[in-house]
C-alpha cells in the first residue's frame, strides 16, 4: 500500500455477522415476549375501576352506572365482552375498550344524533342510520322502508324548505311503491306522488297565498295532477280509482 493512501477496513467474517444477526433477532424476540407477558399480566388483573370517555353527554347516567356495576361484578370479563355490553347502552353508536394499568378499563363512546323519529318505535340519524333509543324529545316523523332511510332523511330537508312558507313538515312518508306523502303541523296532508316531486310542490306553495280562506281550510291536497292540484275536506275526501292505484 502506498504511503499516504487511507487504509480500508476488512468486512467482518461471515460467522461474526451471523452471530450478530441471531443476537439481534433473539433480543427482539425477548422484548416482544416481555411486552406480551406485561400485557397479559395487565389484562389478567381484576377490574376495579371503569373510566368513560368520548361522546357521553347523550348517555343517561343511570345507564352508565348500571354498566359500571355489571363490569365490577365480573372483574375478569374479556375486552370483547365489555365492548359488546357497552354497545348495548341506549344512544351508543360504537365503543372502544382498553385496559389502563393496573386495574382500570377505559370505554370510549361514540353516540348517535337523532334527526327524526323513524316508523313506529325507532329513531334515525342525520345520515340515515336507524337505531333505538328512548327520550328523544320532539322530532319530526319519517316513515318508509328501512333501506330507504337515508333517502327519506335527504328528501325531508328539501321538502321542508319548499313548504316552509305554508308550514312546518311534521311527517314525511315514502310508500313501498315510491309515493311521497307529507303532513304539515297544521294537519294539512299532501299527496306528492312518485318521481320528481319538486315542480308540483313549488307550484302548490306559490299558489297557496292566493287561495281563499275557505280553500285553505282544506285538510287534504292532491298534487299529483299534471296541471294543478285538488283540495279536499276530510268529510268529502274521495280519491279516484287511478289515484288509489298509484299508492
Amino acid at each position: 500500500m502506498k504511503a499516504g493512501q487511507g487504509s480500508m477496513s476488512r468486512p467482518a467474517p461471515l460467522g461474526r455477522r451471523i452471530v450478530a444477526a441471531v443476537a439481534g433477532v433473539t433480543a427482539a424476540a425477548l422484548l416482544a415476549w416481555g411486552a406480551w407477558q406485561g400485557y397479559q399480566a395487565t389484562v389478567s388483573l381484576p377490574i376495579q375501576r371503569v373510566v368513560y370517555a368520548g361522546e357521553i353527554d347523550r348517555l343517561a347516567q343511570p345507564e352508565l352506572d348500571a354498566l359500571t356495576h355489571a363490569l365490577l361484578a365480573a372483574p375478569s370479563a374479556p375486552l370483547q365482552a365489555i365492548r359488546a355490553s357497552a354497545r348495548r347502552v341506549p344512544w351508543v353508536r360504537d365503543a372502544t375498550v382498553r385496559r389502563l394499568f393496573p386495574d382500570a378499563v377505559e370505554i370510549t363512546f361514540s353516540a348517535y344524533t337523532a334527526f327524526a323519529r323513524w316508523n313506529d318505535s325507532q329513531l334515525v340519524s342525520p345520515t340515515g342510520e336507524v337505531f333505538a333509543a328512548p327520550d328523544a324529545g320532539k322530532l319530526p316523523q319519517l316513515r318508509g322502508p328501512d333501506a330507504a332511510a337515508p333517502q327519506v332523511v335527504r328528501e325531508y330537508a328539501a321538502v321542508a324548505a319548499v313548504l316552509a312558507p305554508i308550514g312546518a313538515v311534521a311527517e314525511l312518508r315514502l310508500t313501498p311503491r315510491g309515493a311521497w306523502h307529507v303532513t304539515l303541523d297544521s294537519g294539512l296532508a299532501l299527496a306528492l306522488g312518485r318521481g320528481e316531486w319538486r315542480p308540483r310542490v313549488e307550484r302548490f306553495a306559490a299558489a297557496w297565498p292566493r287561495l281563499t280562506d275557505e280553500a285553505r281550510a282544506a285538510t287534504h291536497a292532491d298534487l299529483r295532477y299534471p296541471g294543478g292540484f285538488a283540495l279536499k275536506r276530510a268529510a268529502t275526501l274521495t280519491l279516484p280509482q287511478e289515484r288509489r292505484k298509484a299508492e
